[in-house]
This record gives structure tokens, C-alpha cells and sequence, in this order.
């Protein structure tokens, strides 16, 4: 293996190599030089460089006479080598610098008297602890800034009032306790302040923000929901925070907003939500939801509701969502759900109930459901009925139920089936279950049994793969293929109208 490392390694230097690159760098021929675990920039950098990459070093200062040749430069990341100090000026004469990264280092501010051609600055996982205005004078083209994992303990709009281009600022993993606004960045469409200290945002932070569509402030320990939030806005992110109410009245003028994330708060109703008539993403799991929401807007299209203190699913809960396709009732209490609750859902393929209280399948599912998990429950049967309407399902997840036996019925009105998961459940091994099992494979469906539990002679044993229950079971299985085929066989010029077709998941007959 290192033998083979070694030779790839070789042959790429060769391919681009250069009798003036320095030691432990390469530089290729598209002016983009990498260099790994130095102690300093290297003289002798090509002139020509336009992408300057160093790594894993040990480069505590950076100084002014590190970069008085590389008049080309438009990009330098400099990642995990240790550096502490930017000397002043360092990177003013470089014209052509759209893009500056310091990763994992261990800068205590931003660099100063940067160019006025750079575009990104990317200053993650260092030490910073504080914003100048001053540090971003002449900035006018930069675009993305990037400030997460540092130190900050808050944020004004004198310290990003140079910053008239700037669309997206990320200020995650800080220590910021409070903002204060308007922020003068009018073309700002993403800011993401993650993982902060917040509790309170004031009323005009955003009046200036008319641009924003993506607003993230999870992780913080906000107790409600922004006010005047900017009409532009399409993602609204506010998960693991202190929310106890959300008031939809002071979010109906967000006409254009799509996805609302308010998972891991402490919500106990929702009320109000088809104000947002665009919604198409609703996500509210692990709060603590007793019952499902009404009037729920009709353009939903994923509502995750997963982990709450819901018991009930009733047609009323429903009757509106026609374009709903994802609906995650995991991890609730749901012990009564209406036959044909879910009919009116004519778009839904994938339906999540697992870790819940359901005795049974629920009837009149939606036949376009191709995914079902209804793993960790207390169902005892699978019957017909409850399956005969599921032509397009492919998964159906049944795992650490009380099942004990499976009905060959219900398993034929499945054509499409491609994954059963039925293990965790105490199986009564009887011939009549591997004939179940044979005839899953012979549709293709890729099985995960379990162990049986009756009777007493083959407990413990799996009967997707004991050979022993395979041998006592085999001349019986044997004897019942055979009958089929006697009992099956075409005339001969019926012979071409018979297809078993694998490729399609379908059967052109019926199995007994």
C-alpha cells in the first residue's frame, strides 16, 4: 500500500514539476502552488502564482516580505500552521487578491490594510476577539466573510459599515451576547449566527436587511421569534433555542418564506402557521407538541413532528395538505390513527412512525407511499388489508414489533417491495414462514429476519439463514414447488405470455 502511495505521489510531481518550486511544495501548471509543514513562507515562489495553499506548519508571523514577489496572487489559504501575527501592510500591494483564508490558526484580529480587490475572507477557527471598523476600510468588493469559531462577544454596525457589497456573513460558534442595528449592508442575502450567546434580538436589526433570505439563530437562547423580520427572507432557522410561543400574526408578511426549522425548543402549540401560505418546510420535532397542528399551510410538503407527546392522527389533522411528501411522526405516542387519515395526502412517499404505540398498520394509507417505518411498535399481524392499496412501496421497516408470522397475502399485494426489515420480533419458525421467506426471494426483496422465539427447539436460531430449519423444512418446500409447477404448467403455445421480469420489481403472475 505505501509502496503504491509512494508511486503516485511520484508520478503527479512529475507531472507538474518545476525545477523552481520550492522544498516541500508543488506547483502545477496552472500557477497554483501547495505547500505542506514549513516554519516559514518560502522564497522562490513563482512569480506567476495565482493560488498560494500552505498547510500543517509551524508559521508564527507573517511579514510584509513574504509576499513583495507574488504580484499574481488571487488566492491564499493558509490552514493549521499556528500563526499568531499579521505584520501591518502585509497584503496591501497584492491587487489581483480576491480570496484570503486563515483556518485554524491562532489570529487574535483580522489583518489590517487589506486590498480593496478581495472578494472572501474566510477568518474560522481562530482567536478573534473583537471587530474594528477600521479592519474592513476599503473593502467595497468583498462579498463573503466568514468569521466562525473565534471569539467575539458581539456585533454593531460600525464594525461592518465599509462592507457595502457583502452577501453573506457567518458569525457561528462565538461568544455573542448581544447586536445592536441596523447592520448597512443592503445587499446581504445570508447571515448565519449560530451557536451563540443570544437572547434578545432588537426590533431594527434587520431594517436595513432587505436583501436577507437566509437567517439562521439556532443554537442560541432567544424566547421568541425576531420581529420585523426583512419580506425577503426564504429560510428561517431557529432550532435549540428557549421558544415557548410562536406568534404567526408577526410573520404573515413573510409572503415569500419556505422553510421554518423550530426543532428542540420548548413549543407546546402551534397555531396560526397557514399564514405563511408558502411554507413547503415545517420542522418541530423533539418539542412538546401534544397534539398535531391545524390548519396547517396547504403548500407543505415535509412536516417533521418527530419526538413530541402526540397520541392521536385524525383525518381533521390533514384534510389540506395535497402536496405533503415527507411527514416524520417518529418518536411520539400515537396510539389511535384514523383509517384514511392520510388519503387526502396524494403526494406523500414517505411516512415515519416509528417508536410509537400503533397495534397495527393503519388503513387506507396512501397507495404513492414508497418508504413505511413503523419500527418499534406493538403490531402483532400484517394483514391484506392494510397493505393492498401500497402498490408503489419499497421499504417497509416492521423492525421490534410482536410479529410472529407473516401472511403470504399481504406480502403478494406489495409488487414493488425492495427492503423488508423484520427483525426484533419473536418469530414462530414454521415451515409456512420460510416458504414466506422463499417467496421474498424470489421477488427480489432484500430481507432482514430474526431470531426465532417459538418453538422451543429452534429458539434462538434465525430462520432467514439456519440451515437446520432450511434442511427440516426442504423436502416440504420441495414437495409444494413442485405441485406449482404441475399445477402452473402452460400449454405450449402459452408458453411466450409467460415473463417473470426481475429488472421491473413486478410479477406477471400470481404466487399461491
Amino acid at each position: 500500500m505505501h509502496v503504491l502511495y509512494a508511486f503516485l505521489v511520484l508520478v503527479s510531481i512529475s507531472d507538474g514539476f518545476d525545477p523552481a518550486c520550492p522544498g516541500r511544495c508543488f506547483c502545477d501548471s496552472a500557477q497554483s502552488v501547495h505547500c505542506y509543514r514549513l516554519t516559514e513562507v518560502p522564497s522562490g515562489i513563482p512569480s506567476t502564482t495565482k493560488k498560494l495553499y500552505i498547510s500543517h506548519g509551524k508559521i508564527q508571523h507573517l511579514q510584509v516580505s513574504n509576499f513583495t514577489q507574488m504580484l499574481a496572487l488571487e488566492d491564499f489559504i493558509l490552514l493549521a500552521s499556528g500563526t499568531e501575527s499579521v505584520e501591518k501592510d502585509t497584503f496591501k500591494t497584492l491587487g489581483t487578491l480576491k480570496t484570503l483564508e486563515f483556518w485554524k490558526n491562532k489570529l487574535r484580529r483580522v489583518p489590517t490594510t487589506l486590498p480593496a480587490s478581495l472578494e472572501v475572507l474566510k477568518l474560522n477557527d481562530n482567536s478573534i476577539y473583537v471587530l474594528h471598523g477600521s479592519d474592513f476600510e476599503g473593502l467595497e468588493k468583498l462579498k463573503i466573510l466568514e468569521l466562525k469559531n473565534n471569539l467575539l462577544s458581539s456585533l454593531s454596525p460600525s464594525m461592518l459599515s465599509s462592507l457595502v457589497s457583502l452577501q453573506s456573513l457567518v458569525l457561528d460558534g462565538n461568544n455573542i451576547e448581544s447586536v445592536a442595528g441596523p447592520l448597512e449592508l443592503p445587499h446581504l442575502t445570508r447571515m448565519s449566527m449560530e451557536n451563540n450567546q443570544l437572547h434578545l434580538i432588537p426590533a431594527g436589526f434587520f431594517t436595513s436587511l432587505q436583501s436577507l433570505q437566509f437567517l439562521s439563530f439556532s443554537s442560541n437562547f432567544l424566547t421568541k421569534v425576531p420581529i420585523n423580520l426583512p419580506k425577503s427572507l426564504l429560510s428561517l432557522k431557529m432550532e435549540r433555542n428557549r421558544l415557548k410561543v410562536i406568534r404567526f400574526r408577526d410573520m404573515k408578511h413573510l409572503e415569500n418564506l419556505s422553510h421554518l426549522y423550530l426543532s428542540e425548543n420548548l413549543l407546546s402549540s402551534i397555531d396560526g402557521a397557514q399564514l405563511l401560505t408558502n411554507l413547503t418546510t415545517l420542522e418541530l420535532s423533539q418539542n412538546q407538541l401534544p397534539t398535531l397542528p391545524l390548519r396547517l399551510p396547504a403548500r407543505l410538503q415535509k412536516l417533521d413532528i418527530s419526538n413530541n407527546l402526540i397520541q392521536r392522527v385524525t383525518v381533521q389533522d390533514f384534510q389540506d395538505l395535497r402536496e405533503l411528501k415527507h411527514l416524520f411522526l417518529d418518536n411520539n405516542t400515537v396510539s389511535l390513527f384514523e383509517a384514511g387519515a392520510l388519503q387526502r395526502c396524494s403526494q406523500l412517499s414517505n411516512l415515519a412512525l416509528e417508536q410509537n404505540l400503533l397495534l397495527s398498520i393503519p388503513l387506507r394509507l396512501p397507495g404513492t407511499l414508497a418508504r413505511l417505518d413503523l419500527k418499534g411498535n406493538a403490531i402483532r399481524d400484517i394483514a391484506e388489508r392494510e397493505l393492498k392499496d401500497l402498490k408503489q412501496l419499497q421499504v417497509l421497516n416492521l423492525r421490534n414489533n410482536k410479529i410472529s408470522a407473516l401472511d403470504l397475502r399481504a406480502l403478494e399485494v406489495l409488487p414493488r417491495l425492495r427492503h423488508l426489515y423484520l427483525d426484533g420480533n419473536p418469530w414462530n419458525c414454521t415451515c409456512s414462514l420460510l416458504r414466506a421467506r422463499e417467496v421474498l426471494k424470489a421477488k427480489g426483496t432484500d430481507v432482514r429476519g430474526g431470531q426465532c422465539a417459538a418453538p422451543a427447539e429452534r429458539q434462538g436460531e434465525s430462520w432467514m439463514s439456519s440451515k437446520k430449519i432450511l434442511r427440516q423444512c426442504e423436502h416440504l418446500l420441495h414437495q409444494t414447488k413442485k405441485s406449482k409447477e404441475v399445477k402452473k404448467k402452460p400449454k405450449p403455445e402459452e408458453h411466450s405470455s409467460i415473463r417473470i421480469n426481475m429488472d421491473d420489481d413486478y410479477y406477471d403472475y400470481e404466487i399461491d
